[in-house]
């Protein structure tokens, strides 16, 4: 029997997880939208497909939160999307009110999922949901270290001009500007990036990192991301159902590690088949140190100004 994904949310980071997860045969989905036809609608679109890209998987598109039932896997990428000059904390009042409504609904159809969060601002929301679903910590994440590693792997390689494949690193931190591209476990080819980049170089990569979606939606002018969104959720999603045990940067609760609790943030984790195996502490400089609980401060103070709960 195949296992069963929800997606919550029609827009185009849950469209292109809807289809990245069916063509990759992981999972059967079901595409949730409160806008009545438009994950029908989309969901069809998905299906009518199967037969020239060969997957077997089934996606049905709804409006009822029924249908989510017995979900093994819920991914949440409802909400309204960064608008140029929007801050992170505009987003989050936005936002906040649309996770604690719908996540209440949903687990309640499905109890035993494991969630991930994909809406924005990353951290603040998937605290929320660990808060309003009650679940254990290990059975909710956030989506945003893979997707901040990408794109810096992406822009290394762009420089370097070298496969992307060959960068090895991990951004750590906040999904948003007080990420943490940590510098002393970055290589190309297992040579250390600080010998191959000059410092301004690297300096400039990193901030351009930090504001990589930014970037996208100013470029954009209406909408965010969803390639690149799209498919670090999916990694996330396929480790999980494959109890694949990989290592990836998602945003955990921490009890301690690095010197930080009762918060969700970027670290190294263990990902299978029971969501968070293991949380990682690894070295960093003092300075990567100090730049991780700055992050871990700032989402903190954004959840406490949400006053939601």
């Amino acid at each position: 029997m195949k296992k069963k994904v929800s997606v919550i949310g029609a827009g185009f980071v849950g469209t292109m997880t809807a289809q990245r997860i069916v063509e990759k045969n992981l999972a059967d989905v079901v595409l949730f939208d409160i806008v009545e036809g438009l994950p029908q609608g989309k969901a069809l679109d998905i299906m009518q497909s199967a037969p020239v890209e060969g997957f077997d998987s089934h996606v049905s598109g709804s409006n009822n939160f029924a249908e989510t039932g017995h979900s093994d896997l819920v991914v949440f990428t409802a909400g309204f999307a960064r608008t140029p000059g929007m801050t992170r904390e505009e987003l989050a009042m936005k936002n906040g009110g649309i996770v604690k409504s719908v996540l209440e609904t949903i687990v309640k159809h499905a109890p035993d999922c494991i969630i991930i969060m994909v809406t924005n601002p990353l951290d603040v929301m998937t605290h929320l949901a660990w808060k309003v679903s009650g679940f254990p910590a290990h059975r909710v994440m956030g989506m945003g270290g893979i997707l901040d590693t990408s794109r810096y792997r992406a822009f290394l390689a762009e420089e370097l001009r070298v496969s992307a494949g060959s960068i090895e690193t991990m951004v750590l931190g906040s999904h948003g500007d007080t990420m943490v591209p940590v510098d002393t476990h970055t290589t190309a080819g297992g040579i250390p990036v600080s010998r191959l980049v000059a410092r301004e170089r690297l300096d400039a990569i990193i901030e351009r990192t930090k504001n990589g979606g930014a970037e996208i939606v100013n470029l954009l002018k209406s909408g965010s991301a969803w390639h690149a969104p799209s498919a670090s959720v999916v990694a996330m999603v396929q480790a999980i159902l494959d109890d694949s045990r990989k290592i990836f940067p998602v945003s955990a609760y921490l009890t301690g590690q690095y010197g930080l609790r009762d918060v969700h943030i970027g670290v190294p984790v263990k990902l299978g088949a029971s969501g968070i195996e293991e949380i990682y502490e690894i070295a960093l400089s003092d300075e990567e140190l100090e730049a991780l609980r700055r992050s871990a401060e700032a989402v903190s103070k954004t959840f406490e100004n949400l006053k939601i709960l």
